[in-house]
């Protein structure tokens, strides 16, 4: 019944006086009075609930994360309620999701620029192997420079000629070092010989003296030769490996334009519709770029090839120049023209003492 009466209160209209007070109905004194039996009814039943939760909140205080905002204004329904623990848990799913699309964009773009390598890779690849195996069996055209190609052979045939030389020199520094070894050891014996043979004491000693500076001669001697093959190893294998592999690249330059040269003629050979004429275009483009590459490396080669010559003839001539004069020196038994020939090639032997010649350690 109470029900009843404050839904009835609550639906009937209540005008305003021009001072703001209420107006007089007749129905007021019942209003009045059942409203303050329902006002009292709520403050019993209230009360000790308030008390309860006026104690909770005092222990525990507010959840922040319970905090509800509301839409729509006062007196709004239920479904304008929004959490704030929810809004919060979808704003860091979207920055989780934002930055993981970023991730698989950067990974898909990488995945697209390796694959397109690939396929520029695999296509150059093909044409070269296509070029290379017409030309071995006579159905293609090659480029070729008559006059390079020559200066080339010479190159790789002086190449094995100063390699065999590397070698024999290195057999002879080996071998010589071992009898100048075998030398001093014989020294030391017949010194040793000479304080106990009183009879043969003269005959051991200068024996051991002809020894001992024979083997003096022949380690200045190996300091000779050592720094021979030294110079020789350097030329060899770091001044014409270097002009080697510049001709190398020169090569498959010359292999890929050669292939994308024939790749244009036989577009151009064929049909002239528009997708022919954009596929010879592009093939213009590559034919070119190919064409720059391997005149560019051509002109690498002709300058090493002219400069390498020009420094070979240096080397070798100071080289052969030492070599003669030590030996020469070695065997004729002339120790002051031996030392002088390395004073004059600016050539320190190694520390008194040592077992090996330091060069031949690095060998």
């Amino acid at each position: 019944m109470t029900d009843s009466i404050m839904s009835k209160a609550a639906t009937m209209e209540i005008p305003i006086n021009s001072n703001g007070d209420t107006g007089t109905l007749p129905e007021d004194d019942s209003l009045e009075q059942a409203a303050k039996l329902q006002w009292s009814l709520d403050e019993k039943v209230g009360s000790s609930r308030g008390t309860r939760d006026l104690q909770q909140v005092m222990v525990s205080g507010p959840n922040l994360n319970e905090t509800s905002i509301v839409s729509g204004g006062y007196g709004g329904t239920a479904e304008g309620i929004i959490p704030t623990s929810s809004m919060k848990g979808s704003n860091m799913h979207h920055s989780s999701s934002s930055s993981s699309m970023s991730a698989e964009e950067a990974t898909r773009g990488v995945a697209v620029e390796k694959l397109e390598t690939m396929k520029k890779w695999g296509l150059n690849t093909y044409k070269c192997t296509k070029q290379m195996i017409s030309e071995r069996f006579g159905r293609g055209s090659r480029t070729v420079d008559l006059e390079l190609e020559a200066q080339i052979e010479v190159l790789r045939d002086t190449k094995r000629k100063y390699e065999n030389v590397l070698r024999l020199a290195r057999a002879l520094t080996n071998h010589f070092y071992n009898m100048v070894q075998t030398q001093h050891a014989l020294g030391d014996t017949f010194a040793d010989l000479s304080q106990k043979s009183p009879e043969l004491r003269d005959e051991f000693g200068y024996n051991a003296e002809t020894q001992k500076l024979l083997c003096k001669n022949g380690e200045t001697l190996l300091g000779a030769i050592n720094f021979f093959v030294s110079s020789i190893n350097t030329l060899v294998n770091k001044t014409m490996e270097d002009t080697l592999m510049t001709i190398k690249m020169y090569e498959n330059a010359r292999l890929e334009y050669d292939a994308y040269r024939s790749d244009l003629e036989e577009l151009s050979l064929g049909p002239r519709d528009a997708v022919a004429m954009a596929r010879i275009e592009a093939a213009q483009q590559q034919y070119q770029t190919q064409k720059d590459k391997y005149e560019r490396l051509r002109s690498d080669v002709i300058i090493k090839l002219k400069f390498l010559e020009e420094n070979k003839v240096k080397v070798m001539h100071k080289q052969l120049l030492l070599f003669h004069n030590a030996i020469s020196a070695y065997f004729a038994g002339n120790q002051q023209q031996l030392e002088q020939t390395l004073k004059q090639f600016n050539i320190k032997l190694r520390p008194p003492g040592a077992d090996k010649p330091s060069w031949l350690e690095e060998q």
